[in-house]
Formats: structure tokens, sequence, C-alpha cells
């Protein structure tokens, strides 16, 4: 069995991120990532600002987070067919720059109407973003895709941890809309960033959707319909059902049933996206010198493990510990992207990533909601077990999976 890699093995690594220039195109998508990921992330903490200026309900408040997360669902396809028919940089930078501008507009909103508006069309921006990450890291780092996508999702997650907490920081002594200003001209600085570092779209892509047609479409559902892309599709959808239902309902349970203080409680949640800073490198590394199969396994093993053993621990250093393993979940997504990249023809790559996103998003969103409706049951305590249930069929799945991308 191969080794985990050594000091000189990580520094070659390095050096072949950054080689031949690639190393910009890591750096911009990555801090593209961490401001549209973290950006997103950030209006939970700031609904209370929100809802006290423009008078939402607890339920409008809660639709706003649905929607933006279902605008950015059903971008994935779209970004997905626009990257096959005009080039990745193009997707990047467009998405960039349309962030930039609903940022403004969310900035500016006077009417719950105009806010939903430009919470929506900022979700489908940073859509098209989401797809198209995925895709230029996988032709751009042949040998170390796993590991660029994971310090991308990384780069993502230490924008969960800093941007939510300096929004509610400004919110408190400013107002809640000059930090969603502020975060703006970023966009528009990796906008610039990315235009500059990747490659334009070559004259001879064999693009398959270079034109809308049933024919294209034909061929797209024909590249997602292979065994192992289904397979690993229905691996991330239940794994993206239970990130959902556990990171939406983490902070509240630790409150009401364990007794932690809410700022306690917020303290483990950002320790649970911190900890991915590490967890989704070190997971793409895994796929790259393992395979993708043995890393799934051991991710999603420790998932049900701690997810079903919640219920029956309390303290807030046992928390600690188990809120630290539980964070093993971030590392299945860079590994599974990475693994549906692959394992799809490249003509449709973008397309197919885009159309598989859009499913598993759209249906793992639906997490939230029954780890609600079990809480207002009565059975709070028992919604984590039931995650955990539906991560152990993602083993199964897994199971049947080929090691590598065939």
């Amino acid at each position: 069995m191969k080794a985990w890699p050594s000091a000189t093995d990580v520094g070659t690594v390095l050096r072949d991120l950054r080689s031949d220039g690639r190393g910009w195109i890591l750096l911009f998508i990555a801090g593209g990532w961490f401001f549209s990921l973290g950006v997103r992330l950030t209006f939970p903490p700031l609904l209370p600002y929100i809802r006290a200026e423009l008078g939402m309900s607890l339920t409008g408040a809660g639709l706003l987070i649905t929607a933006l997360w279902l605008a950015y669902a059903l971008g994935q396809f779209p970004g997905g067919m626009f990257r096959d028919r005009i080039g990745d940089r193009n997707v990047l930078v467009v998405s960039t720059a349309v962030s930039a501008v609903t940022l403004l507009g969310i900035a500016r909103a006077s009417t719950v109407a105009t806010l939903f508006a430009a919470t929506m069309l900022f979700g489908f921006g940073t859509a098209l973003f989401g797809t198209a990450r995925f895709t230029v890291l996988a032709d751009t780092y042949e040998r170390r895709d796993g590991v660029a996508i994971g310090l991308t999702m990384a780069a993502g997650n230490a924008g969960n941890v800093v941007l939510p907490v300096c929004g509610a920081l400004i919110a408190t002594y400013a107002a809640w809309r000059v930090g969603f200003g502020l975060a703006a001209p970023f966009f528009l600085v990796f906008a610039v960033g990315l235009w500059w570092a990747i490659p334009g779209k070559a004259a001879d892509s064999t693009s398959a959707v270079d034109t809308l047609s049933v024919e294209a479409l034909r061929r797209v559902f024909a590249g997602v319909a292979r065994r192992p892309v289904l397979v690993m599709t229905g691996v991330v959808l239940l794994i993206h059902f239970t990130w959902q239902g556990f990171t939406g309902f983490y902070p509240t349970y630790l409150v009401e049933r364990k007794g932690l203080a809410p700022n306690t409680a917020a303290g483990l949640y950002g320790l649970f996206f911190a900890l991915g800073i590490v967890i989704q490198p070190l997971a793409g590394a895994g796929s790259d010198r393992f395979g993708a199969r043995p890393v799934l396994l051991g991710a999603i093993s420790m998932t049900v493990l701690t997810l079903g053993s919640l219920p029956f621990v309390d303290g807030l250093g046992p928390l600690i510990m188990l809120t630290a393993l539980s964070s093993a979940v971030l590392g299945v997504v860079p590994v599974a992207n990475a693994y549906l990249v692959a394992a799809l023809p490249t003509d449709v790559q973008g397309s197919g990533l885009g159309l598989m996103r859009t499913v598993y998003i759209t249906c793992g969103s639906a997490g939230p909601v029954i780890v609600g409706a079990v809480a207002d049951g009565g059975y709070f305590d028992w919604a984590f077990p039931l995650l955990a249930a539906v991560s152990a069929g993602a083993i199964l799945l897994c199971l049947s999976l080929p090691p590598r991308a065939p």
C-alpha cells in the first residue's frame, strides 16, 4: 500500500500546481470561490437585521434562504451548457461580474420583492461559477485535479468561516447592507484576474453543445446515463442531503437540546467549516493517490458514526470532538466532483456536470425541511440518526463504484 505523501512529495505537488502559470488559475478560482460561497453563507446570520428593517416574518426569512439555494441549484445546468459553448474563462468572468452587480442590488434593495429578486439573481450568478470551476481545474491539472479541487473547496470553507463573522460585525456597527456592498468590488477584481489567467476557449473545441438543439440535449443525457456517473451522483445527492440537514440545524440543536450558549454553538459551527480547510485538500490528495472509492468510504463512514452518536453525547469537550470528526463529510464533495468530471465524455463535460449538480443540489436542499419537520414533531434527537441512515445508503452505492473513474 502507498504511504501518505512525505515533505518531498508535498513540495513536488506544490511545484506542479504552480508550474506553467497554472498557480494563477488556481489562485483566482479559489479566491472567487472564497467569496462566492462565503457570501452565500453570510445570509443566515444577517437575517435578524434584514427582518428588523424590512418587516419580514420568520417564514419569509426562511423562504429567502430557500430562494437563494434554489436559484443556485437551477443555475448549475445552464452554467455547464454555457461552459461547453463559450469556454470556462467566459463563464467564470460573467459569473463574478453578475455577482458583483447583484450584490449592489441587494445592498440597495428597499422592498422585500427587490431583495428576493436580487438575491435569486446572485444565487444564479454564483451557480455559473460552481460548475465551471471544476471543469477548468480538471482540464488544467490532469494529474493533480483532486488536490486542486480540494484546495478550492477549502478556500470556500475559509470563506464560510471568515465572511459570516465579518458580515455580522459590520451589521452590528454599521448596517447589513454595507457588508454586501463591500463584497462587490472583490468580485470585480476576481473577474479581471480570471480573464487574465485562464486561456480562452480553443478554436477547435469539440463541444457537443455549440448549438442548442434537441440533438445536443440528447448527447448530454447520453453522456450522463453512464453507470459510474449515475451512481456517483446518487452518492453525492445523499451526502448533500445530509450536509444541508446537518448544517441547517446543528447550531439550533446545540442550543435547544445540548444547552450551549448561542455564541458557543456558533463557535462549533465555525469549527466544522474551519476543519474543512484542511480536510478537503487532504481528501483530494488521497483520491489522487489511492482512488476515489476508499476515500469516500472512509469519510462517509465517519459521518455515519458521528451523526448517529450525536444524541448520546453531552458536554462541551465531547461535542467539540464530535464536531471535529463530523467535518469528515466535507471531504466527499471535491472527490465526488473530480470523479464525475473524469467519468463524463469530454464534449459534454460542463453540461453533464451542471445537470448532475442541478439534480443533487435541488434534491439535497430538502434536507433542512425534513429535519425541521422531524424537530417540530418532537423528535429532534432522532433527526441526526436519520441523516446517518441516509449517509449509510451512500456507502452502499460507493461499494459498486470502480475505484477510479473509467
